[in-house]
């Protein structure tokens, strides 16, 4: 692969403002801190990898159907589920500064410096202390510090106590607040899927092991969000709970590990920056038997992509005694009755596009010049296809816009652009990742041909105009990663 540049993250950041696939939230009024708005590109490529992901997990299955559940749930939700009680993030905060900090974050920086600097017995041991803290908060206090963590901003070491802060969004159903209609913006989207277990069974006649997927929008309060849209307080998650029998767990559990990670791969993510990394037994929770993340190697240190857990039948069953609803399954080959296991396979889409923005950037150095490029999936490039005319005299500039016509009839996403030098038209469709780009010229008038020119090889080839839509689709069907230059 390609040397990528040091300060990645703000050549993304920079691009995703200049081309219009991220801005910043309400930014004429000074913007609302780690919240986004995608523009035209970033919503077309947010677009595709929910399609790609709706592909893979739903469409290509039979052992699996959808679900778009509300947003706002009864409130004994998340008192069932625990995240009314348990979904919390213990806080502290620098007098000083003012500035407010997940405690165990400022720990696990600690730990990571350790390790840049070689210290790699103090890491271990630091991190050990810290593990076995986690859910007490004068442990954590201590441990800030033993540590001797100070401040980033007024590096300074006086801290207040240690204090859990609810991460859930609350608000209230009616026109009157009274406080007893308090309701919640949901954390995940799987609660949803668990409510709605019994109403899928019988409406879909599935029978486990089935999963249930669901795409749509979470919330999360969260304090130390970053890394720009890689943590955000709203965000687009895609989960699937997959029913199986209790025997069938371990099964299944091997099963999706290895088909979420391939999936990344067949989205052209660079395999050496992926990993699976199984979870120790003091970062599971208490009800699981196993969890799995599929990790990604970013520019600032290996992060979660998607994670794989085993929720066993706690979720069922928690909301089965709660509601007074039966929601165990009776087998009518085996005559046998049992609640089932779930495998929950669970992603950020926001998280998913950033990876592959990421992963696709590449700057290349061409005879003293330097091309930014995409080597984004043609099935993810927000543009497909880019259409030019050579010049705008000649008629050229008509044939144009009739062939950029049939394109997009044909279901492919297009650009037009007649200004400026050729050349100079490539290199803006290569920054934002358009696979293809089409000249009409003269021999298009003449012979009815047009030049095919390829993003990452920018190669070109002369095709019959009648036969682009079926060479495009052919070339996006066969694309592979492109060999990066090192």
């Amino acid at each position: 692969m390609a040397k990528q540049p040091s300060g990645v993250m703000d050549a993304i950041v920079s691009l995703c403002k200049r081309r219009g696939f991220v801005f910043q939230a309400s930014e004429i009024y000074g913007g609302v801190g780690n919240t986004y708005d995608y523009g035209p590109l970033g919503v077309e490529l947010l677009r595709r990898v929910k399609d790609a992901w709706w592909t893979r997990m739903v469409q290509e299955r039979r052992d699996v159907v959808g679900l778009d559940s509300a947003i706002i749930q009864h409130p004994q939700t998340w008192v069932t589920s625990g995240h009314v009680g348990g979904f919390s993030d213990p806080l502290i905060d620098n007098k000083t500064s003012k500035q407010r900090y997940r405690a165990d974050h400022l720990i696990e920086e600690k730990v990571a410096k350790y390790r840049k600097k070689g210290r790699d017995k103090d890491a271990d041991a630091l991190q050990a202390k810290l593990n076995a803290s986690l859910g007490d908060n004068a442990a954590l206090r201590a441990l800030i510090d033993e540590a001797k963590i100070k401040c980033p901003v007024s590096g300074t070491d006086d801290w207040t106590d240690v204090r859990q802060f609810n991460l859930m969004f609350k608000t209230t159903i009616g026109p009157v607040d009274t406080g007893d209609n308090i309701a919640y913006l949901r954390p995940e989207t799987a609660q949803g899927i668990f409510l709605n277990f019994k109403n899928v069974l019988e409406s879909s006649r599935q029978k486990p092991p089935f999963g249930i997927a669901q795409i749509g929008k979470s919330f999360r309060n969260e304090i130390t969000p970053g890394n720009f849209v890689f943590r955000t307080r709203e965000f687009e998650q895609a989960e699937m709970e997959f029913f199986v029998p209790p025997a069938e767990n371990d099964h299944w559990f091997e099963y999706w590990k290895s088909a979420r990670l391939q999936w990344y791969i067949d989205l052209g993510i660079d395999p050496g920056k992926l990993r699976l990394r199984d979870h120790d037994a003091d970062e599971l929770a208490h009800y699981s038997t196993g969890c799995t993340d599929v990790e990604y190697e970013y520019p600032f240190g290996w992060g979660e992509l998607e994670g794989i857990a085993c929720r066993t039948d706690f979720d069922l069953k928690r909301h089965s005694e709660a509601s007074g609803t039966d929601l165990v399954y009776f087998d009518p080959q085996t005559k046998e009755r049992y609640t089932p296991y779930v495998i929950e396979p669970a992603g950020g889409i926001n998280r998913i596009a950033l990876t592959c923005l990421i992963d696709a950037y590449e700057e290349e150095q061409l005879e003293g010049d330097v091309r930014t490029v995409l080597h984004l999936h043609p099935r993810l490039a927000p543009i497909t296809v880019g259409v030019f005319p050579l010049v705008k005299k000649g008629g050229m500039a008509e044939r144009a816009d009739e062939l950029e016509q049939e394109l997009r009839r044909a279901g492919l996403a297009t650009f037009y652009d007649e200004k400026g030098a050729i050349g100079r038209r490539y290199r803006r469709q290569d920054e934002v990742g358009t696979p293809f780009c089409v000249t009409i010229d003269g021999d298009t008038l003449e012979k009815g041909t047009v030049t095919l020119r390829h993003r990452d090889s920018m190669e070109q080839e002369t095709l019959p105009s009648g036969e682009l839509v079926a060479a495009i689709r052919e070339r996006i069907d066969a694309w592979t990663r492109p060999e990066r230059k090192a």
